[in-house]
C-alpha cells in the first residue's frame, strides 16, 4: 500500500534525483503511478468488502477458476501462483471452505496433498463478483492519468 496522499513536489524530485544520479521525470512517474495503483486497491478492497469477501479469497478464487481444463488445485499450486506465503493461503483457504465457497479434498494416491475445488457457491460468488471487478478497472483504466482511482 502507499501512503502518501499528496505526492512531492516536481522541485524535491528533482532535487533528490539529480543528488543521486536517477532521471526526475521516472521517479515522478512511478509515484503517481504507484498512488494511484493504492487508491484502486482501495477501491477493490471495499467493493469486495460489500460482497462478503476479501481480495485474497477472491484471488485464490480466480487462480483455482482460471483453468477450465482443470476442476481443482493442489494448495501448493495456489501458494506458487500467489505472492502470499504458505500459511496465509492455507489460514484463508480455511475461511474459504468454511464459507463453503470452496471444497478441499485429499489425494486419493497422496494423502498429504490436498485439492481446492469451487463449490456451487464460490462459482455463483465468483459470477457476482467479476463484472463489477472488472468495471472498476476498466473505468481506472480509461481516466486520465491523474484522476483515476
Amino acid at each position: 500500500m502507499f501512503f502518501l496522499k499528496d505526492l512531492p513536489t516536481r522541485q524535491m524530485v528533482e532535487a533528490y534525483a539529480v543528488s543521486h544520479g536517477v532521471e526526475p521525470s521516472t521517479i515522478q512517474d512511478a509515484l503517481s503511478m504507484m498512488r494511484r495503483a493504492s487508491l484502486l486497491i482501495r477501491k477493490l478492497e471495499a467493493y469486495f468488502g460489500d460482497h462478503g469477501i476479501s481480495q485474497l479469497r477472491f484471488l485464490i478464487m480466480i487462480v483455482i477458476d482460471r483453468e477450465p481444463e482443470r476442476d481443482a488445485l493442489t494448495i501448493g499450486e495456489i501458494t506458487e501462483r500467489l505472492d502470499v506465503k504458505g500459511p496465509v493461503i492455507t489460514r484463508t483457504i480455511k475461511v474459504l471452505v468454511d464459507d463453503g465457497l470452496v471444497r478441499v479434498e485429499r489425494d486419493e494416491e497422496d494423502g498429504r496433498t490436498r485439492h481446492a475445488s469451487l463449490t456451487a457457491a464460490g462459482k455463483s460468488k465468483l459470477a457476482e463478483v467479476i463484472p463489477g471487478y472488472l468495471q472498476l478497472i476498466e473505468a481506472e483504466m480509461a481516466a486520465p492519468a491523474g484522476e483515476g482511482a
